[in-house]
């Protein structure tokens, strides 16, 4: 696969990163970038490649010019396994760029410019907060079905984060929902503290799209995949649908949106802790 200095032929380019068209910008701007990231561009490259720049991180080259980030930054990733990862992720777009499909650039741009400028503790305690309004930990009182439902699919996840940290959460029907033990906030704290910056940046992601870190601990750990951490944090929606129908082409363009924002956080998190050890085995297999 990749080594060394590697070519995709294939067009490569973001109207977020290039050095020529993001110069260094204040706070303010960088919203403004980041939420026209959902434009399309005409694709204008002709080749993708990756090097390794100073200190060991890797670059991303659009024909030989490096990328860089929304706020003018040299975009630089930690390790191959994730260059490779982003530089495929562009050499899938097509005559048109879609930017609102690359989730990997997104989160990495993110991670580099930091726009709303927190560091570790701040990440922690904003991913934190999603505990207290769990997905998982509010129930309803009726219908009985629904009820019978999340019980049955929710409360075995919700025992094994329980088991697995060592910790108590529990669930509630009331509007105020379940208290959350400081002994369990001080725990998972403690965990996410072993999170360096970019995988709380992944990580946060996921559990911004499941409003659930429940459900997103139980992915990152593989207890569960993708696929059934979306249907679970989509329960009372794919309950709702069964028993009333939907407007099909909806629902799935909806599901899919989500599974692959995140499918591509979980991916995130775990490239952007990955060993040279892991690194080395992924680009074997």
């Amino acid at each position: 696969m990749f080594r060394g200095l590697v070519r995709l032929p294939s067009l490569f380019g973001n109207a977020l990163s290039l050095s020529k068209v993001c110069p260094k910008s204040q706070h303010s701007r960088f919203a403004v970038k980041y939420s026209t990231a959902a434009a399309e561009r005409k694709r204008f490259y002709q080749d993708v490649s990756i090097s390794q720049g100073d200190g060991g991180v890797y670059e991303i080259n659009l024909d030989r010019r490096k990328l860089k980030t929304p706020g003018g930054k040299l975009f630089t990733v930690p390790n191959e396994a994730l260059a490779i990862a982003v530089a495929t992720e562009w050499d899938a777009q097509r005559d048109t760029l879609k930017f609102f499909t690359m989730h990997l650039t997104t989160l990495c741009n993110t991670a580099l410019d930091n726009p709303t400028e927190r560091n570790e503790d701040q990440m922690i305690n904003a991913a934190l907060k999603f505990l207290e309004t769990d997905t998982v930990c509010y129930r309803v009182d009726e219908p009985h079905a629904l009820v019978e439902l999340q019980k049955n699919e929710w409360d075995p996840v919700l025992h094994w984060i329980e088991n697995r940290y060592n910790v108590t959460i529990g669930s509630s029907s009331s509007i105020l929902g379940p208290e959350i033990p400081e002994a369990t906030k001080d725990t998972f704290r403690q965990h996410l503290k072993s999170y360096n910056f970019w995988s709380l940046t992944g990580l946060e992601y996921v559990i911004t799209q499941l409003k659930s870190v429940v459900l997103s601990m139980g992915m990152i750990d593989r207890h569960l995949s993708v696929e059934q951490a979306v249907l679970l944090s989509r329960l009372e929606e794919e309950y709702q649908i069964r028993r009333w129908g939907n407007v099909e082409w909806a629902h799935d363009y909806d599901m899919y949106e989500l599974r692959a924002r995140t499918a591509a956080g979980a991916l995130f998190v775990h490239l952007s802790s990955e060993s040279s050890t892991v690194k080395r085995k992924l680009l074997q297999d």
